[in-house]
C-alpha cells in the first residue's frame, strides 16, 4: 500500500488490487473516495486540504459524514463495501445514516454523484430482486 498525505488529506494506492482511494476533512465534514490513477497522480503532498480536495471531488464518493451545525448531523453510506475497500481509513460517523432510498435519490439527482449512478442502480437492483424473492417465500 503506497499513502499520500497532505495537510487535512490522505491517499491511498492499494497495489494488491490496483485501486486508488482518498479522504480528508474530520469532524465537520469527512470524505472518501475512489480516484483514478490519474487523480492520485495529480496529488502531492505540499497541496493543502482545499487543492486536494479538489480533485478527490471528481473521484467516486463512497462515504460523507457531515456535522456543520447547520442541521442535525447525518452520514451517506455511497458504497456499502467502504470498509472492505478502504479498511485504513478514520471514518468519521455522525448522526443518523440516510436510508438506501433516500440515498438512491440523491445519487439519481445531483450531477456530483453521477460516478456512484451504476453502482447504486446494481446494489438497488439486488435489493430489489431479494425484497420480491421474500415476499413470494411469505418471510
Amino acid at each position: 500500500m503506497q499513502l499520500k498525505e497532505g495537510s487535512g488529506w490522505k491517499a491511498f494506492y492499494d497495489e494488491e488490487n490496483g485501486r486508488w482511494f482518498g479522504e480528508y476533512g474530520g469532524i465537520q465534514a469527512y470524505h472518501l473516495y475512489e480516484l483514478t490513477n490519474a487523480q492520485y497522480d495529480e496529488l502531492d503532498e505540499t497541496m493543502g486540504e482545499g487543492e486536494a480536495c479538489t480533485i478527490m471531488h471528481d473521484g467516486r464518493h463512497l462515504y460523507m459524514s457531515v456535522d456543520d451545525r447547520c442541521g442535525p448531523p447525518y452520514t451517506i453510506v455511497f458504497d456499502d463495501d467502504y470498509e472492505t475497500l478502504c479498511p485504513w481509513a478514520n471514518v468519521v460517523k455522525s448522526g443518523r445514516v440516510w436510508p438506501d432510498a433516500l440515498t438512491d435519490a440523491a445519487v439519481e439527482l445531483f450531477s456530483s454523484e453521477e460516478n456512484n449512478r451504476p453502482q447504486r442502480r446494481k446494489k438497488r437492483e439486488c435489493r430489489e430482486k431479494n425484497q420480491e424473492e421474500s415476499q413470494q417465500s411469505g418471510i
